[in-house]
């Protein structure tokens, strides 16, 4: 019997490389769609290149999308690529709702054009509850977002819904919240804490400059939550579910951690910036997880703790190995 083939668009992204992992390790076939750019940025995924086939497309190019779908037929989409991180959908708000919003409803079009039975993940958002209407946040909350990053995410959401129900497409969205690892890019908090934070146990800094300390977030581990996005399309029925682990931690909980498993006091290196400060900062984002607890069998397996001190960890092992090649010339 032929292996299961799957599609991932945003393969060289975090959670890309995660899922290809996973899905490699299930005997999938595994094919990464990647944009055409100047800078080619494979890192997350160079461990694994010579076991998936990577295709050029583009979310933008529905032409590109299309000719993808008919060449190698996948059973299973998960759409993981966006304009993700959040400040720059600010700078940049067309680009991110031409890729973030319409690039799901381009690639939900090339599925239905081309094989209306492929099964379809859409990686949906915490960001979309923004200005929180209820604490914890379910799959009934009603959506507010404070970004155009999250208003982009609801687009994306709901025609994800709308080709479900009027296609009758196996289309599912899951409402993740934040989920961090080592392979998070340096723009993001959880990773900018841990990267710096191994800096200065190193002697190679001796600031951290933070936005505001009081933001609280859900974060888990990126790891935990491709399982999530793959139990989802082996279901009998497509639905959407948020996953999350129904936990919140602080910025400063976040440094607090990272700074003790390295022996040192948070209060001695942060410090605030209010180039940090969001325009519109969420309120409370909380997850309530217990349908996909109950429906998938889905869990987290790693804590807020044991998550930031792996970061930590790997940013540490990083560090020293950029400085070890230097050690050969002296």
């Amino acid at each position: 019997m032929a292996n299961r083939r799957a599609l991932i668009t945003g393969i060289t992204g975090q959670d890309g490389s995660y899922l290809a992992e996973f899905l490699l390790e299930k005997g999938y076939d595994v094919i990464g769609l990647v944009r055409r750019t100047s800078t080619v940025t494979f890192t997350r995924i160079h461990h694994i290149q010579d076991k998936i086939t990577l295709v050029s497309g583009d979310l933008l190019d529905q032409g590109s999308l299309i000719a993808t779908l008919r060449d190698y037929r996948p059973q299973e989409v998960y759409n993981l690529a966006a304009q993700s991180f959040v400040p720059a959908s600010w700078q940049q708000p067309v680009f991110t709702g031409e890729v973030t919003a319409l690039g799901v409803t381009r690639m939900l079009e090339a599925i239905r054009t081309v094989d209306p039975t492929i099964r379809f993940y859409q990686a949906s958002s915490s960001e979309m509850f923004g200005k929180v209407r209820e604490v914890p946040q379910r799959e009934t909350t009603p959506f507010y977002p404070r970004s155009p990053y999250g208003v982009a995410k609801v687009y994306g959401h709901w025609i994800t819904v709308n080709y479900r129900e009027s296609y009758n497409l196996f289309a599912c969205s899951g409402i993740l919240f934040n989920h961090e690892s080592p392979r998070r890019g340096l723009e993001f908090v959880t990773r900018k804490v841990s990267y710096q934070v191994a800096r200065i146990k190193l002697g190679l800094a001796d600031k951290l400059a933070l936005g505001n300390l009081d933001a609280k977030r859900d974060w888990g581990y990126a790891g935990d939550y491709v399982r999530a996005m793959w139990l989802m399309l082996q279901q009998d029925e497509p639905d959407d579910y948020v996953v999350g682990t129904g936990e919140t931690h602080s910025v400063q909980e976040l440094c607090e951690v990272a700074f003790a498993h390295v022996g040192l006091d948070w209060r001695d290196y942060v410090v605030q910036d209010p180039r940090f400060m969001r325009p519109a900062e969420v309120d409370l984002l909380v997850s309530d997880p217990s349908k996909a607890r109950a429906k998938l069998g889905w869990a987290p397996n790693i804590t807020f703790k044991g998550l930031v001190e792996m970061m930590v960890d790997a940013d540490l092992k990083l560090l020293e190995e950029e400085k070890e090649p230097t050690k050969h010339y002296e």
